[in-house]
């Protein structure tokens, strides 16, 4: 039996995951009952992918707002709509786990709320997906080294008639100040703002919700202790700056699930459980290391850093080869495995033939059915 803390989406996703190989598993959370904001709203395509796989993308794409542009003061800044890998999808997390846990139900697992960590501790397989206080963690005595980036970063959700285009991100930048909104479903906005300020780009009709919080750019030193896991928030966070939190966690449930598939199955040396380390620990670290001064960059408060921002990062963003980087890079479809498993010259890299089908789907992966991979090299779906 795999008990996973936590039932956030990267928790739901490698509990999905794992049904999907019909391994035996239970999903616990202190809180008592599912969440109902967010601060995670996008669903990059690669993460996207991940959910289809696992039968939990639904009717999201439909209902989501799709991202096609940036704008800074009114002006396009970065233009997405030409490029294949545009197409970010601003949905609540919420709604996310909504999904999730809906194809759990229909995999025969429920989430057993009210249920504190510690009831679970000695379990046979613990996986920590318990945000970035965990308990898993903590009681694994895995350090979570970082720092602080920045203070008093305010999010609210509000209703409010502002005549702006509902399918771009807007920047406003005045001197030290600066607010971005995002649109959402249903005629909601996401106003986003650093150092508590709360400038708006009209009247607001309505405040649904609100949070402050301080960013922090923290990675566990390692992602397993003997039979114990960590993965998404408990083992990284960072900026939300490009909106990778929730998809790096997505990526790696998938990761874990199948090689814990393999390995419950007998199917799998326990060897084949430290590639999920090998080859995701590195993703993560490289999404610490580029929203970090990218979140410096762009929100710092400093006359230096405004004037880099203004007038050498803005203008870089319209030139279309520096706008395909940055969307490769925050679509995460660029990801390759370098670990001990990839093998070849394109070991590792994504197969966009297979990326939309069901994990388990012959070539999709390798996977307790499907007749690849545990013996020899693979590429990632």
């Amino acid at each position: 039996m795999i008990t996973i803390v936590g039932a956030g989406p990267t928790g739901l996703a490698l509990a999905c995951g794992l049904r999907r190989f019909e391994v035996d598993v239970r999903v616990v959370d202190a809180a008592s009952g599912p969440a109902t904001t967010s601060r995670a709203m996008g669903v990059q395509p690669r993460g996207a992918e991940v959910l289809a796989r696992l039968g939990a993308l639904g009717d999201l794409a439909e209902k989501a707002v799709r991202l096609r542009k940036m704008r800074v003061n009114g002006e396009v800044a970065l233009d997405m709509s030409a490029l294949r890998e545009a197409g970010q999808l601003v949905v609540s997390q919420a709604r996310v786990e909504d999904r999730l846990r809906d194809r759990l139900s229909a995999l025969g697992v429920e989430v057993e709320w009210d249920t504190p960590a510690e009831t679970v501790a000695d379990a046979d397989w613990l996986i920590g997906c318990d945000g970035a206080h965990s308990w898993v963690r903590k009681h694994a005595g895995i350090a979570f080294e970082g720092s602080q980036v920045m203070e008093n970063f305010l999010l609210r959700d509000v209703r409010a008639a502002w005549d702006l285009d509902r399918e771009s991100i807007h920047i406003f930048a005045d001197g030290p100040s600066m607010t971005t909104v995002f649109p959402l479903p249903g005629g909601v906005w996401r106003v986003m703002s650093p150092d508590g300020g709360r400038w708006t780009p009209g009247p607001v009709e309505e405040v649904e919700w609100e949070s402050t919080f301080r960013i922090h750019r923290r990675q566990a030193v390692t992602y397993r202790r003997g039979t114990v896991f960590l993965a998404g928030d408990a083992a990284h966070i960072h900026s939300p700056v490009g909106g990778q939190g929730m998809n790096t966690g997505l990526g790696d449930a998938e990761n874990l699930a199948w090689k814990l598939a393999l390995v419950v199955h007998g199917r799998a040396d326990e060897r084949l459980l430290d590639t999920y380390e090998a080859e995701r620990r590195p993703i993560g670290a490289r999404v610490l290391a580029s929203t970090t001064p990218a979140t410096r960059l762009v929100l710092g408060p400093g006359l230096v850093t405004r004037t880099i921002r203004d007038r050498v990062m803005w203008p870089l963003l319209n030139i279309r080869p520096v706008q395909r980087r940055l969307v490769r890079s925050a679509s995460q479809l660029g990801v390759r495995y370098s670990g001990p498993l990839a093998a070849g010259r394109r070991g590792g890299q994504r197969v966009p033939a297979f990326a939309g089908r069901p994990v388990g789907a012959r070539g999709a992966g390798d996977v307790p059915g499907g007749g690849t991979g545990a013996a020899g090299g693979r590429r990632a779906p």
